[in-house]
Parts: structure tokens; C-alpha cells; sequence
């Protein structure tokens, strides 16, 4: 039976674990050519492996998502390995590493936060986009959080980027909505992830996490990933602009 993205291309960056990896690794169950962006080399790879040691296709390709050189690079490898690029999931970020009120946030980290998450994602779908344009359509889905609806204390830079994902996602839905180009974003509550592994280890520090979602625990990659493989989807070709919270009721309260 063929999967619900059979025979399309997908990018992903952000790909050697966590959410990206896991969202690779439903895209390929689900019949996609996959294209893996990241620094982290080893794990780039690894996903890849994970990919190909199924029958799937995969390639990696190092990409910093702050430097367009870079951005553009890995758009040019996916059309010049696939002929075509279908879908993307823009799902790079950073937390910055530091909780601090926001008029004592250090500034280089500020610039790095941002850097990453929310120009990065403009340079992706800049790039993207264009593709897509030439090609006739495709689908995108960009990684906001559920930061990216409410405030949390200490993370300004990190809550201003997921903020300004949501809103590039419905800014760039509206404007290629008539082009054959659907554009939407997850919006995830806590999510087990190396990224939030430091967080979580403390049992008692999760379970006051875990408190905080109405459904009682913190969610999975693979949860996420669901949603993102659906959004690109022909089951979602009605929905566009939309950010959707993957987040056990989070922002619902």
C-alpha cells in the first residue's frame, strides 16, 4: 500500500535527531526521498543510515541554516539528487543555553538564537520557494513551538524566534496560496529530545514539566513528526497558514 507522501522529496533540516530525525524516519516509512540537513555530521549520517538500512533514499548534506551560501547549496543538491523538491520541514533551532530576564539576556546569545531560528527559517523557505515556484507547487512546514503562542520567562530571544516563525508561516501562506504552495507550522509543547534531555533528567523537574500539559506527560519526536508528514500530506490540502500545537493541551489552559 503506498504511503501518504509516496515518491516525493522531502528536506529536512535539522535532521540528526530529535524531531528531525524522527520526522525523517516517518517521511521515508511513508514512501519519501529524503535529503538531511544539520552541523552534527555524525548524526546527519546516522539518520541517513537509519533510512537506507530499510530500503528508503536518503542523502546528508552539512548546512548552516544562518548562512545562505549554505541554504541555497542544500536547495541546489536536493533538485540536482531528486530533479524535484516536494516538501520541506524547517525545523533547525537552537535554545540559546541561557535563561535570563530580558533586559540582562546577553546579546551574543540573542543574535545566535535568532540567527538561527527565525533567519534560518526565512532562508530556507526563501530558497524553498523558489523551487517550488518553478516547479509548479509543494508543501512546507516550519517548526515554531508552543513558545511561539505564549510567553515564558527567561527565554525572550527564543520566544521572539518562535514567535516570528508563526508569523512567516502565515505571512507566507497568504502570499502563495494561489501558487500551489501550502505553507503551516507545529506549535510543540515539551517534547523528550536531546535538546531538552538536560531539562527533563531530573525526575522531579520532569514531573513538575509534565504537570504543566493537561494530558499529564511530555510528548515524543515521533508524535510531532505525525503531524508534520501529515501537513504535507494530500490529506491536508485544505490547510494552509495554520500553526499547529503538538503540545498535550499546553496552550489550551
Amino acid at each position: 500500500m503506498a504511503g501518504c507522501v509516496e515518491g516525493k522529496v522531502a528536506v529536512i533540516t535539522g535532521g540528526a535527531s530529535g524531531i528531525g530525525r524522527a520526522t525523517a524516519l516517518t517521511f521515508a516509512r511513508e514512501g519519501a526521498k529524503l535529503v538531511i540537513a544539520d552541523m552534527n555530521e555524525d548524526g546527519g549520517h546516522q539518520t541517513v543510515h537509519m533510512i537506507t538500512e530499510k530500503g528508503g533514499e536518503a542523502i546528508f548534506v552539512r548546512t548552516d541554516v544562518s548562512r545562505a551560501i549554505e541554504v541555497q547549496a542544500l536547495i541546489s543538491k536536493a533538485v540536482e539528487t531528486y530533479g524535484r523538491l516536494d516538501c520541506a520541514h524547517n525545523n533547525a533551532g537552537i535554545t540559546g543555553g541561557v535563561r535570563a530576564l530580558t533586559a540582562e539576556y546577553p546579546e551574543e546569545r540573542w543574535q545566535q538564537v535568532i540567527a538561527v531560528n527565525l533567519t534560518g527559517v526565512w532562508l530556507c523557505m526563501k530558497y524553498e520557494i523558489s523551487q517550488m515556484l518553478h516547479q509548479g507547487g509543494g508543501t512546507i512546514v516550519n517548526t515554531a513551538s508552543a513558545a511561539g503562542l505564549v510567553g515564558t520567562r527567561g527565554t525572550s530571544a527564543y520566544v521572539a524566534s518562535k514567535h516570528g516563525v508563526v508569523g512567516l508561516t502565515k505571512t507566507a501562506a497568504l502570499e502563495y496560496a494561489t501558487q500551489g504552495i501550502r505553507v503551516n507550522c507545529v506549535c510543540p509543547g515539551y517534547i523528550q529530545t536531546p535538546m531538552t534531555a538536560r531539562g527533563l533528567s531530573d525526575p522531579e523537574r520532569q514531573a513538575q514539566i509534565s504537570a504543566r500539559h493537561p494530558l499529564g506527560r511530555v510528548g515524543t519526536p515521533e508524535e510531532v513528526a505525525e503531524a508534520v508528514v501529515w501537513l504535507c500530506s494530500d490529506a491536508a490540502s485544505f490547510v494552509t497558514g495554520h500553526a499547529m500545537t503538538v503540545d498535550g493541551g499546553y496552550v489550551a489552559q
